[in-house]
Protein backbone atom coordinates (compact mmCIF):
# COMPACT_ATOMS: atom_id res chain seq x y z
CA UNK A 1 0.00 0.00 0.00
CA UNK A 2 1.28 3.48 -0.84
CA UNK A 3 1.20 6.06 2.35
CA UNK A 4 -0.03 9.78 1.35
CA UNK A 5 -0.45 12.52 3.63
CA UNK A 6 0.00 10.48 6.58
CA UNK A 7 -2.35 7.93 5.52
CA UNK A 8 -2.31 4.53 3.91
CA UNK A 9 -4.28 4.01 0.70
CA UNK A 10 -6.64 1.32 0.62
CA UNK A 11 -8.64 -0.43 -1.83
CA UNK A 12 -11.22 1.39 -3.23
CA UNK A 13 -9.71 4.73 -1.89
CA UNK A 14 -10.11 7.79 -4.14
CA UNK A 15 -6.25 8.65 -5.68
CA UNK A 16 -5.23 12.04 -4.14
CA UNK A 17 -5.10 14.94 -6.31
CA UNK A 18 -1.51 16.25 -7.09
CA UNK A 19 0.57 17.77 -10.35
CA UNK A 20 4.39 16.43 -11.46
CA UNK A 21 6.58 18.03 -13.77
CA UNK A 22 7.55 15.83 -16.70
CA UNK A 23 10.90 15.93 -18.40
CA UNK A 24 9.14 17.41 -21.05
CA UNK A 25 8.58 20.65 -18.98
CA UNK A 26 4.78 19.97 -19.55
CA UNK A 27 2.77 19.32 -15.59
CA UNK A 28 0.74 16.54 -15.81
CA UNK A 29 -2.02 16.57 -12.91
CA UNK A 30 -3.55 13.63 -11.47
CA UNK A 31 -5.77 11.73 -11.54
CA UNK A 32 -7.73 13.96 -14.11
CA UNK A 33 -4.67 14.23 -16.75
CA UNK A 34 -4.55 10.09 -16.58
CA UNK A 35 -7.65 9.63 -18.89
CA UNK A 36 -10.47 7.49 -18.47
CA UNK A 37 -10.21 3.62 -16.71
CA UNK A 38 -6.95 2.11 -15.20
CA UNK A 39 -3.71 3.29 -14.77
CA UNK A 40 -0.64 2.39 -13.47
CA UNK A 41 1.95 5.35 -12.32
CA UNK A 42 5.55 4.68 -12.05
CA UNK A 43 8.33 6.95 -10.35
CA UNK A 44 11.63 6.49 -11.73
CA UNK A 45 14.34 9.15 -9.54
CA UNK A 46 16.66 8.46 -12.26
CA UNK A 47 20.20 8.51 -10.32
CA UNK A 48 20.73 7.50 -7.00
Amino acid sequence: MSKINGRFLDVNDPFPEFSVKLATGKTLSLPHGKGEGYGVILFYRGAW
